[in-house]
């Protein structure tokens, strides 16, 4: 028979080869260097994973409202595409409570998490020569949903010097008449800082000059223990039309049940008459769905949880905050430019210049897995050559731990005078 292998004309998608640099992969990859003759535990300072501190619990709220909408036998069946109405409603609720004006539960949209939540707007937004505006460092969801939709990513930076403030400069630079978004993250996933009124305010302004509108990641709402308070990119929405992006993810400590949402903010209507929204409604129709019973237990959740949960959570946040900043002074190969003040990650920089026989933050990383069985993450995976992104989601004794261990290797690969 002949072989006709030769002559198939299909192959696989060149851009999923091409996001090769993934949180998943790279944690499996520094698990695969450990030394197993190291007896000591493993520090696992890279996944931020708030479920791997024993301190960091749900409130009590969450839990048993799922287990009422399960036992009612109320909630087996397939949700609404656009999720069940008073979960909207609730959502809506919680989001307004920040705003200077009113959301409507037609305005929120239940997904599978943030994740999916990008796994959505990405693609509405993806046409011929299209772009989008990324922050730098930042979430690498995007820019893998982004390849994969053939939608074109451009970096505008992020400047530590200036507490991580958007480098205006550097984002009207790389915006042309084919960009239609960028992307905000507040409080910052990977740079642990919080965006001041001030500056979010000239962001919106400038998005408005620019043509753009804002998706404004806030999946760490509220995660926020410094001397900014946080602040919803929806307040100016007025100046500049926003998708918000947010889940009960990190706040309640609760990843794995996959529960996020995206939220419209645009009092004037702009989303609805350029037909994004439109574009949103149809593609929510032919993606999964998050499971019923846990978006009827969005209401509870929401509005019984108490605020003494989330403070007490702020304030152990700020603890491993300010172990980490300090802990870092004691390291001399590593420069923390600013101490966090949100969310559960921070960045810190390699200098090269106190350190030999390490080429980059991948090899740092590495090398740091196999002689001291810690787990960090290079800045690469950011988009961050020579950084490194450290996970303030443990319990603060792990922190201390592998703060020690680091500044052990530091010593043994310090240059000598």
């Amino acid at each position: 028979m002949e072989n006709r292998s030769e002559k198939w004309n299909f192959q696989g998608n060149k851009e999923l080869n091409a996001s090769t640099i993934t949180v998943g992969g790279v944690y499996n990859m520094l698990m695969d260097s450990i030394n197993n003759e190291d007896k000591r535990p493993v520090v696992r300072l890279g996944r931020v994973d708030p479920t791997d501190n024993p301190l960091f619990r749900t409130s009590p709220v969450a839990p048993d409202a799922v287990a009422i909408a399960v036992h009612s036998y109320n909630f087996n069946c397939y949700p609404p595409t656009l999720g069940l109405p008073e979960a909207k409603r609730a959502i809506a609720d919680h989001l307004s409570s920040d705003l200077p004006y009113k959301l409507s539960p037609e305005d929120v949209f239940l997904t599978i998490g943030g994740t999916q939540a990008i796994d959505i707007i990405l693609p509405v937004l993806a046409r011929s020569s299209a772009n989008i505006l990324l922050p730098r460092p930042g979430y690498p969801q995007y820019e893998f949903r982004a390849n994969c939709c053939l939608l074109e990513v451009r970096y505008f930076d992020l400047l530590p010097e200036r507490g991580w403030e958007v480098d205006i400069d550097s984002l009207e630079a790389q915006a042309d008449e084919n960009t239609v978004a960028m992307v905000l993250i507040s409080p910052s996933s990977p740079c642990g800082n919080v965006f001041t009124y001030q500056h979010l305010k000239r962001v919106a302004e400038t998005a408005r000059r620019l043509g753009i509108f804002v998706i404004s990641d806030e999946v760490y709402a509220h995660v926020a223990f410094g001397s900014i308070p946080f602040v919803r990119m929806g307040v100016f929405s007025s100046i500049v039309p926003v998708i918000t992006i947010g889940s009960l993810s990190k706040r309640w400590f609760v990843p794995g049940w996959r529960i996020g949402w995206i939220a419209t903010c645009d009092p004037h209507g702009i989303f609805q008459k350029s037909g994004i929204l439109k574009n949103i409604i149809n593609y929510l129709e032919i993606t999964p769905d998050p499971p019923t019973f846990v978006q009827a237990a969005i209401p509870q959740i929401l509005e019984r949880t108490k605020d003494d949960f989330h403070s007490n959570n702020l304030n152990i946040l700020k603890e491993a905050a300010n172990i980490f900043y300090d802990g870092c002074k004691e390291i001399p190969c590593l420069r923390s430019p600013h101490k966090p003040e949100g969310a559960m990650v921070a960045m810190v920089e390699i200098d090269f210049s106190q350190i030999e026989g390490i080429i980059d933050d991948v090899d740092f990383c590495t090398k740091l897995a196999k002689e001291e069985s810690v787990i960090l993450f290079p800045g690469v995976t950011v988009g961050l050559k020579n950084w490194l992104r450290i996970s303030l989601a443990v319990d603060l004794s792990n922190l201390e731990e592998g703060l020690s261990r680091i500044k052990a290797f530091s010593l043994r690969h310090a240059k000598i005078a």
